[in-house]
């Protein structure tokens, strides 16, 4: 009996299951769609969810590919992709495109890598130390649906740190969220990986900091070798740099010299390259030509992961309801988790008593600011559509009429301004946009309001409605 096209790409999802880890698989390949077998061409057209998957499977996994589909299809099939791309911010496509073939002779068809870069040779003989945190690795870094990205290609980066892909990967997101512990993740698992390799973490003050005293001491040449020596440089909070336009200038000039020569960058801030407001341009196009990777806060199920997780490591007991409390009022920050368990910890061997709700709830007030009614984007959107006079149905459809438009962004912006949410949730709860709808309406809003008086006086009367019900 003859075997069916769909029959046949499920046996090859179960090799490659076989000679996968599940975490790759599921982040990798379940997501692909098998869409037909075309029998005549001896092709296989699969689709895929972005350019950045088709791109890390030609670059990572296209041999397994090939074997497996060889071996369920027939010795000459080629692969096809139909891949979804953003044609604008409005309209959604798809495009095809063939898959690379990486035998003897199809070499050249492989995207260059750092490897086959041309290399500036540099004195980078004497072993550094990396400043990374030892306790801040993968295996405490608890995924979460806010946070599987930027872990999934972290961790890729780290296990092949001399590819091209994703260079520079640029991590942002709220203060807490778990921006330093991954990029130390990813510093400490290339330096486990790859021990030769030069991987130093510094946050954006200290290097800085290290550049004025360079400047002061007249070693600034110095200064710039010694970066350019790096494999993996990895900077931290880089929105310390918008008032900074010297600074800038110098790590523009060792970006470029560690770019052109294959070396990682790995760059963290609490804000997209598109909010540093005073960053300059070619180095915000340097920084948005790799990945950007949003982090978002953890929703509840993750901070009781997180909890979890810290309580075993720390050999701690703390009742299910005092965890579950704890991770629905901390806000949604790691640190305000991690300190809540602290002075847990503290308060039960200090006045020997045990872990309960009662004590929680005193641990949380001097710990964590809370909000008892925290606002929501449904009353927020209710509010601003009842001032202008729309319905919250006609304000979340895909109409650009400017009587829709206007109540639009402006419940995105107050949403941004008076909730804890992250911008791609705020854009799917109003009418299902992503981040950076919501990024472009908060910066619209911004702009008329420095400009528009009534338009300012306008917004300040809804806010104060907020406050005035509460």
């Amino acid at each position: 009996m003859e075997v069916s096209p769909n029959a046949r790409w499920d046996k090859c999802l179960a090799l490659i299951r076989d000679n996968v880890s599940e975490q790759q698989f599921k982040t990798w390949f379940e997501p692909i769609v098998f869409e037909a077998y075309k029998e005549q061409e001896k092709t296989v057209l699969i689709q895929v969810p972005s350019p950045f998957v088709y791109e890390y499977l030609e670059e990572n996994y296209v041999d397994l590919l090939r074997k497996v589909l060889r071996r369920c299809f027939d010795d000459n099939v080629r692969l096809s992709y139909r891949i979804k791309v953003v044609e604008d911010k409005s309209r959604k496509g798809t495009s095809v495109v063939e898959g690379n073939e990486h035998e003897e002779g199809f070499d050249n068809a492989r995207p260059r890598s750092a490897a086959n870069q041309p290399q500036t040779k540099v004195e980078a003989s004497t072993e550094i130390d990396s400043q990374l945190k030892p306790h801040q690795n993968f295996n405490n870094f608890i995924e979460g649906d806010s946070n599987k990205l930027p872990r999934a290609v972290g961790l890729s980066i780290a296990e092949h740190p001399d590819t091209a892909q994703f260079n520079p990967m640029f991590i942002y997101g709220p203060s807490g969220c778990g921006k330093t512990h991954l990029i130390n993740a990813i510093g400490l698992r290339t330096k486990q990986l790859y021990p030769k390799k030069r991987v130093l973490y510094v946050s954006a003050r200290l290097f800085q900091v290290q550049f004025s005293n360079a400047s002061l001491k007249n070693v600034v040449n110095d200064f710039i070798n010694f970066y350019q020596t790096i494999d993996v440089l990895i900077v931290d909070d880089v929105q310390e740099w918008m008032t900074a336009p010297k600074t800038q200038n110098t790590f523009f000039h060792i970006f470029n010299h560690l770019f052109r020569n294959g070396k990682r960058i790995i760059l963290a801030s609490d804000r997209p390259p598109v909010d540093l407001q005073g960053m300059s341009d070619r180095l915000l196009s340097r920084f948005a030509c790799g990945l950007i990777a949003e982090l978002e806060k953890p929703n509840t199920q993750l901070c009781i992961d997180i909890l979890n997780n810290k309580i075993r490591h720390d050999g701690l007991s703390i009742p299910d309801d005092v965890v579950q409390f704890i991770a629905q009022t901390a806000n949604g920050s790691v640190r305000d988790l991690e300190g809540v368990v602290n002075s847990l910890m503290a308060y039960s061997v200090v006045y020997n008593c045990n872990i309960d709700l009662r004590l929680a709830e005193r641990v949380i007030k001097r710990a964590v600011k809370v909000d008892d009614e925290p606002l929501t984007v449904d009353e927020i959107v209710e509010t601003v559509c009842h001032h202008y006079n729309v319905s919250p149905t006609a304000m979340n459809s895909r109409s650009r009429k400017r009587e829709l438009v206007v109540p639009r962004q402006v419940s995105m912006y107050l949403a941004q301004k008076l909730t804890n949410m992250p911008a791609s949730r705020i854009g799917k709860l109003v009418g299902g946009r992503d981040h950076s709808t919501v990024i472009h309406s908060c910066s619209q809003v911004e702009a008329r309001m420095k400009t528009d008086k009534s338009f300012n006086d306008e917004l300040n009367s809804i806010e104060n409605s907020f406050r005035l019900k509460r």
